[in-house]
């Protein structure tokens, strides 16, 4: 077997063989001048000991993602004789004039000393860092290992602030990531082939990616800076290559379009703002067009390419404006709507205007292409403009086989450029699969037991609506769903949309809702003019033929109890007022303020929300509107999201097996859909037995001595946890079908918690190296147990000090507190809180529990800066400023902040352990103060 030390010598020899400087740099000091002599050599020019110092003064300041703008910046240099000199740190323009060298062994100091393994540089600044574990190791070994680094040395250096990459590897397997303040395993990707095969092996990752060439791509072309995270985001492969291959067809074959077809909820966005950025830096383009097919859209894409680079884009609010734009405007990427387009060219009042750009070179791009780009209105785009280019994106395209009178994807945009499937993305870990489970809803049965599919029905000449629409089956599951609404969602931790056959029905499900007065916070919205939903009942998105009713003044009720609800005042007779309670309702389902949205047709394509998890379905879904609309619900969040539920009230399954199969391969079922609930309760059986060969009762794991036995427990009921994950989201779940018993798990779980107390939470010799050091702990999945701060505050309410048993609930409370790890450190504040305030629990006290909660923990959050403050000598109004800002954006506290927080001066030798643990105590304040944080 391969050692480290002989994997890095044939790294850093293939490197070489690819025409990268071995160069050798033992320290931070060897680092730098280094730097300085690539620099000068870059750019044609000799520094004085001042000019460098200015250069580093520069590069110092600012978190990892103010020095990735820098990298690409230029810097303005006074120089010693007065002149204005600009200082380059990257040729974003030519790979050839770029430095490549590559390093091993850098020694660092900062809290503790670590050497990294293979470092290249670029320009003499370190832009991509290798980290390597034998054959055997997991690869998580190397990723906690660079989480290390960022911790103890990397954050300490300026230079190494500058890595744009890290790779991780074991030789077999090998992933990339770029570098943020925050690192999460989830957000590492393995390379592929444009036919998205991985290439997992070390050396063939590094004759792919790792080429001066691709590399010096990814860093200029494909990282792209979030503004509104303050993150950097790389591309995954299926992005560079489609991106690849549109500009490819934009520079070499200007009459041919093309159509990217990447699964929903893949990250389109990102993939087409960046084909956007880089047509639009091209000379012969004039204008790139990101054409949607709604406002809501329009709103929503303008509002992420902002995020992506602010004022990048240009989005147009009607269609005066956008034909101004087009005609007259400076930004060359424009997002509209293609309503907004069809005005432009189709209306004598903007054509006189629109005839000055009929010739100019425009670039086409279209969201979801196959809404609305299958009548006159592509056509009419087609014939206006004579030197134009079409690319459209699509999860689900149209071919002949859910073509119902339409041309296909490729009759309308020509070839697939590039494909990237549910199947794959489910693969790769780049979204979830589906829990389907179908419910029988009335007594027409076939022949295998079930319900009638609506195929069956129709074949059957049966009345579907007389069926479908029957009150009595409408009751019985808005019953269903108000006893399942928070297994389904993790007790509201996740928000869920309900799709409903039509307007007339959706009005009867509202009602009886209302009715049952259940706690659940409804929401509805549909469209009250004629046709202007596209998608029917099938969701094919086929023109309907004959006029939808659409009941406005039922839709003006449900806005009246919305405002009531929500305290706001929305009039869908004011202008604007459709679209303002649209956007509205958006931003409410991902505040995780809406628990059942109820539609029709909206919101079930083009709406993304990681916090929606569940999608009851009483609607004959098809083909691609089947998969557009169950892929609302399987955005990756976290361990507790394992997987998007759909409840489907209407016998789906052919069609959902037929989607699926159209839509990936004929193989494609068992990936996308989960296993039966049998088959989850034997793998979970199977883990118990691994789990008490090692510990047969909770007590014996108090008896684990090795480090050996402490992981192979660890893994053993991470594993029960992730299952036992699955199983919890199936209605028919029992732990009596289980080998171990409620108690018996808790009891595990309790071991569990305390052992990651000990070895995580500060119990052990942190100095020591130990594989424990590499465990990652499923924490998360352990607050599903219905802990959340909805849960904590609803127990809170319902405590009334003159009952009996107000004492053991108030212990109770407490006692469920403390069984949870990310609740444990508010276990003495929740106890201080119900003492100091025991008059509130009562049914006679009028107020908010909630408000004097939050009162209560910012009034003490509030002591504990003042102490820190004191402690430390800080400047009080600058700590606050910190604390307040990391609170809003959910940040950590920035090292120069704190640094220009003090009062007073502070030893150069002590000054990094001390903002250490400022950084430390803030982070822990506004973790503790802040019930809300889970």
């Amino acid at each position: 077997m391969v050692s480290e030390k002989e994997l890095e010598k044939q790294l850093i020899t293939q490197l070489s063989s690819q025409g990268y400087e071995v160069v050798e740099i033992k320290d931070e000091e060897d680092l730098v001048y280094n730097f300085r002599k690539q620099l000068e050599k870059f750019n044609g020019i000799r520094l004085s000991d001042s000019e460098f110092k200015k250069v580093q003064v520069h590069l110092a300041g600012g978190s990892i993602f103010e020095k990735a703008k820098k990298l690409r910046d230029k810097f303005e240099l006074l120089t010693d004789k007065g002149e204005i000199k600009y200082i380059s740190f990257i040729d974003k323009e030519s790979m050839e004039n770029n430095i490549f060298q590559v390093t091993n062994q850098i020694t660092m100091k900062g809290q503790y000393e670590n050497r990294y393994d293979v470092t290249i540089l670029v320009n003499g600044l370190p832009l991509t860092q290798i980290e390597l574990k034998r054959k055997g190791i997991r690869l998580k070994k190397a990723f906690f290992q660079i989480q290390r680094y960022q911790r103890h040395s990397f954050s300490y250096k300026a230079l190494f602030q500058y890595i744009q990459i890290f790779v991780i590897s074991n030789e077999e397997n090998t992933r990339y990531f770029s570098n943020n303040g925050e690192l999460r395993y989830e957000f590492t990707f393995p390379w592929t082939d444009e036919h998205n095969l991985k290439r997992n092996r070390l050396v063939d990752f590094t004759k792919s990616f790792l080429t001066r060439e691709h590399l010096w791509s990814m860093l200029t072309k494909y990282i792209v800076t979030n503004e509104t995270q303050k993150a950097l985001m790389i591309l995954r492969p299926y992005q560079y290559y489609a991106v690849e291959k549109i500009i490819d067809r934009v520079k070499n074959y200007p009459s041919f379009n093309g159509y990217i077809w990447h699964t929903t909820g893949s990250g389109k966005t990102l993939t087409s703002f960046k084909a956007s950025q880089i047509i639009a830096t091209l000379d012969e383009i004039d204008k790139v067009v990101f054409c949607v097919d709604r406002k809501d859209l329009d709103y929503q894409t303008a509002k992420e390419f902002n995020a992506f680079e602010e004022g990048s884009i240009s989005r147009v609010e009607d269609t005066n404006e956008f034909v101004q734009k087009m005609v007259r405007g400076n930004k060359k990427v424009v997002v509209t709507t293609i309503q907004k387009l069809n005005n432009a060219i189709s209306k004598p009042y903007y054509l006189e205007q629109m005839e000055k750009i009929k010739n100019k070179r425009v670039v086409f791009i279209f969201d979801e292409c196959h809404r609305t780009q299958f009548g006159d209105t592509h056509k009419r785009i087609d014939e206006f403009f004579t030197n134009k280019q079409f690319f459209g994106f699509t999860g689900t395209p149209i071919f002949s086989a859910n073509a119902i009178k339409y041309r296909t994807t490729k009759d309308l945009f020509g070839d697939c450029l590039h494909k990237y499937t549910i199947k794959e993305a489910i693969d790769d870990e780049n979204v979830l699969g589906f829990s389907v489970e179908y419910y029988s809803t009335f007594n027409l049965k076939n022949k295998e037991g079930y319900d009638l599919s609506p195929d069956e029905m129709i074949e059957n000449g049966i009345d579907t609506y007389e069926v479908y629409s029957k009150r009595e089956r409408l009751e019985k599951i808005v019953d269903f769903i108000i006893a399942n609404h928070n297994l389904k969602t993790s007790n509201r931790e996740y928000q869920s949309i309900f799709a409903i056959g039509d307007i007339n029905t959706l009005i009867e499900y509202y009602h009886i809702f209302k009715e049952k007065n259940s706690n659940l916070r409804i929401a509805s919205i549909f469209t009250y003019e004629a046709n202007v939903d596209l998608a029917n009942d099938e969701g094919t998105f086929e023109v309907e033929g004959v006029e939808c009713k659409h009941p406005r003044e039922h839709l003006d009720e449900m806005v009246a109890d919305y405002n009531k609800l929500y305290g706001s005042n929305f009039n869908l007779n004011s202008d604007n007022g459709f679209n303002s309670y649209f956007i509205d309702i958006s931003k409410k389902v991902k505040e995780r303020k809406i628990d059942i949205l109820l539609v029709v047709n909206m919101f079930l394509t083009g709406f993304d929300s990681k916090y929606l998890n569940t999608l009851y379905v009483d609607k004959n879904l098809k083909y691609h509107g089947l998969i557009q609309a169950y892929s609302r619900t399987n955005r990756i969040l976290n361990a507790n999201k394992s997987h998007g539920n759909i409840v489907c009230f209407r016998n789906l399954k052919k069609r959902t097996d037929e989607a699926i199969k159209l839509f990936s391969d004929e193989n494609a079922v068992e990936t996308v859909l989960m296993k039966s609930y049998e088959e989850y309760v034997a793998i979970l059986n199977d883990y118990v037995e691994r789990l008490k060969g090692l510990a047969l009762t909770p007590e014996e794991v108090d008896n684990l001595e090795t480090e050996d036995n402490k992981l192979a427990f660890i893994e053993s009921f991470k594993n029960i946890l992730r299952v036992l994950n699955k199983l919890e989201s199936f209605s028919t779940f029992s732990f009596e079908d289980l080998n171990i018993d409620q108690d018996e798990f808790e009891s595990y779980k309790s071991k569990y918690i305390d052992m990651y107390d000990t070895l995580v939470g500060g119990g052990r010799d942190k100095g020591k190296t130990s594989v424990i050091d590499e465990i990652d702990f499923e924490i998360e999945l352990l607050a599903k147990d219905s802990i959340n701060a909805t849960y904590i505050v609803s127990l809170l309410k319902n405590l009334d000090n003159k009952d009996p048993s107000f004492v053991r609930d108030v212990e109770y409370i407490l006692k469920t507190v403390d069984s949870i790890p990310k609740l444990k450190n508010k276990r003495e504040l929740l106890e201080r809180f119900i003492e100091e305030n025991r008059r509130i629990f009562s049914v006679d006290f009028e107020g908010s529990v909630e408000d004097k909660l939050i009162k209560f923990m910012k009034k003490k959050r509030e002591e504990a800066i003042q102490e820190m403050v004191a402690e430390e000598e800080l400047v009080y109004g600058k700590v606050n400023e910190i604390v307040e800002n990391c609170e809003f954006a959910d940040k950590k506290p920035d090292f120069n902040d704190i640094k220009d927080s003090f009062s007073g001066k502070i030893s150069v030798l002590k000054i990094n352990k001390k903002i250490q643990s400022i950084q430390e105590r803030i982070e822990k304040i506004l973790d503790r103060f802040n019930i809300f944080n889970m």
